[in-house]
């Protein structure tokens, strides 16, 4: 039986890139099960895929238009990735 695997990371905020410290939990297969902010000033945004992190100073409407554009550029890479 496998454990998951503790990883401590560098994310930087998705609003303005500033960087902080995360420590995620991988399953062993590679999925995502959690995640915290180890470093102050942060919060995580939720994504069942990573870790994503915005700084406590941003509201909640930046921090939503940042997801929005984060999510449109994966999606766009997912795209060519499949069509290449």
């Amino acid at each position: 039986m496998s454990d998951n695997k503790n990883v401590v990371e560098s994310h930087g905020c998705i609003v303005c890139a500033r960087l902080f410290s995360v420590l995620a939990v991988y399953s062993p297969d590679g999925r995502l099960v959690g995640c915290t902010v180890t470093s102050p000033g942060g919060r995580i945004v939720p994504d069942p895929r990573q870790p994503l992190v915005a700084c406590d100073t941003h509201t909640a409407s930046q921090i939503d238009v940042a997801y929005e554009k984060w999510q449109s550029r994966n999606s766009k890479d997912v795209d060519d990735d499949q069509a290449e």
